[in-house]
């Protein structure tokens, strides 16, 4: 089938080089301009880039709304539109104009995780795996009929890095086979249940903030979930911003204040941290490395050389 596609970042590249290999032809690429925000200066390999490499037009577009855009599609004549990645809403006009519509991959299991950085909230939430969906495109974002869905587990200590990497195998084969269905001739695809819909924002800073009355099992989700190359989950020492690079929940169970800097735990400092609503329980999180606000990397036991004082959400 005859491909115009909207990508970006390394989703995009990855699903780009995918249709590059098989027997469908790309017609034309559309990508976003390099951006500074925080979150898309990660895993930005580039789509432009490599549909130039072969041969391919590239279009460079913020958002899909301009008649010269709209008449460099009619000419490309798209059996289909695949979209990867793409960071604005696409307009009925385009997601319609291709003979069968507009495939869209995105990193969750529909109807769950519609929106941003649904690994990064999936796993603060404690999902047990997370997955991409390929879904033909409609008015509503994130809830057109899936075509193919396919999950992978969360390990016990995944981070959202491990998740990316996990997930990024699945784009370029969802879809081309999502592509080969419909070129098939199928039609019947699954609609989504929407009274399981959810959708995320994208993240903030208030967002990776510590609250260290929040339990320890989440308080380590949301450790993991901000893994490098993400931005941290800091909190405050002594009015300076501090990161938490690597935590566990403690194997013993401290009470008192949450945010006190409590009790050495092998190699690990512990932090008190709030009850867990659904058991009661209330164990630490175990903190075991740390970055300062100069940019030192440090282990917890030579950052807190002495036990007391109190870790805070604000300076």
């Amino acid at each position: 089938m005859r491909v115009v596609m909207f990508g970006y970042q390394t989703w995009g590249h990855r699903t780009l080089q995918a249709l590059l290999d098989s027997e469908h032809e790309v017609a034309l690429v559309v990508t976003h301009p390099k951006s500074e925000h925080a979150y898309e200066k990660i895993w930005d390999d580039s789509v432009a880039d490599l549909a130039e490499q072969h041969g391919v037009p590239v279009l460079i577009r913020n958002r899909p709304d301009d008649e010269e855009l709209f008449a460099r599609l009619k000419e490309a004549d798209p059996d289909v539109i695949v979209a990867t990645n793409w960071r604005t809403w696409i307009p009925e006009r385009i997601f319609n104009l291709p003979r069968h519509g507009t495939l869209n991959v995105h990193d969750s299991l529909l109807p769950a995780y519609a929106g941003f950085s649904p690994l990064i909230w999936a796993l603060i939430n404690g999902e047990k795996e997370v997955g991409v969906t390929a879904h033909m495109m409609d008015e509503v974002l994130d809830a057109g009929d899936i075509v193919l869905q396919r999950a992978v587990p969360v390990g016990p200590r995944d981070t959202t890095t491990d998740l990316f990497r996990k997930t990024l195998e699945l784009f370029g084969p969802i879809t081309v086979d999502g592509l080969d269905l419909i070129a098939s001739g199928r039609t019947d695809w699954v609609k989504q249940d929407r009274s399981k819909a959810s959708f995320f924002h994208k993240r903030s800073t208030e967002d990776i903030r510590i609250d260290w009355s929040w339990p320890a099992e989440v308080l380590d989700r949301l450790v993991r979930a901000q893994s490098a190359p993400y931005p941290a989950a800091f909190t405050h020492h002594r009015g300076e911003r501090l990161e938490i690079l690597a935590a566990r929940v403690s194997e013993g169970r401290y009470g008192g204040t949450p945010g006190r800097i409590f009790y050495r735990e092998g190699d690990a400092v512990v932090i008190v941290a709030g009850a867990d609503a659904r058991t009661g329980r209330n164990h630490g999180l175990a903190v075991e490395r740390v970055r300062t606000e100069d940019g030192r990397e440090l282990s917890a036991a030579d950052y807190f050389t002495t036990m007391g004082g109190y870790l805070t959400d604000r300076p």
